[in-house]
């Protein structure tokens, strides 16, 4: 049996932090496995844990406040590196099908330390995208990539959707 229900946080104890992005409407589904969130882009519900409670909130501020196109991110995006199967966490594609910006969540209460920054480059080494950005949903960080240089620099914000396609498009 389920229960599902528009709602801007899971109620009946299950606390989740506010987080430093726009509040969401989660539809939340509760069934014997426990508290699960629909995910529109992979238009399932799916577990509700402390991470996927970042994604849907910083997908939702990609899309709206951003203008990333939810037709071009894709979530839990299957991979190889080094010959073993992975996960990114999202995706941001350009029209063309390019990978402009790939995202790694963690928990609120996890620290986004280098070992974060390592997992994500290495997920990056099988799409060669030039943004690469961490959240824990109360702290956000991005990273731009110069390949010919070999180098990258952390940047103040993340870029919105039109700022990424034109500076891809310079490269």
């Amino acid at each position: 049996m389920s229960d599902n229900k528009d709602v801007g946080l899971p109620e009946d104890g299950f606390e989740l932090p506010r987080l430093a992005l726009p509040e969401v409407k989660l539809r939340i589904e509760v069934d014997d496995s426990g508290l699960k969130v629909f995910d529109p882009l992979r238009k399932k519900f799916v577990a509700l844990t402390p991470e996927e409670y970042v994604r849907q909130h910083f997908v939702d501020w990609l899309n709206k406040t951003k203008g990333y196109p939810q037709s071009l991110i894709v979530n839990e995006l299957a991979i190889k590196v080094n010959g073993r199967r992975r996960r990114c966490d999202t995706v941001a594609f350009s029209p063309e099908g390019e990978p402009l910006l790939v995202v790694e969540y963690k928990a609120p209460s996890v620290n986004v330390s280098q070992t974060v920054f390592d997992q994500i480059v290495r997920y990056n080494m099988a799409l060669r995208a030039r943004y690469l950005a961490v959240s824990n949903g109360m702290c956000h960080y991005c990273c731009r990539i110069d390949y010919h240089q070999s180098t990258y620099n952390f940047i103040p914000e993340i870029p919105d959707y039109t700022q990424l396609r034109s500076i891809h498009s310079e490269n």
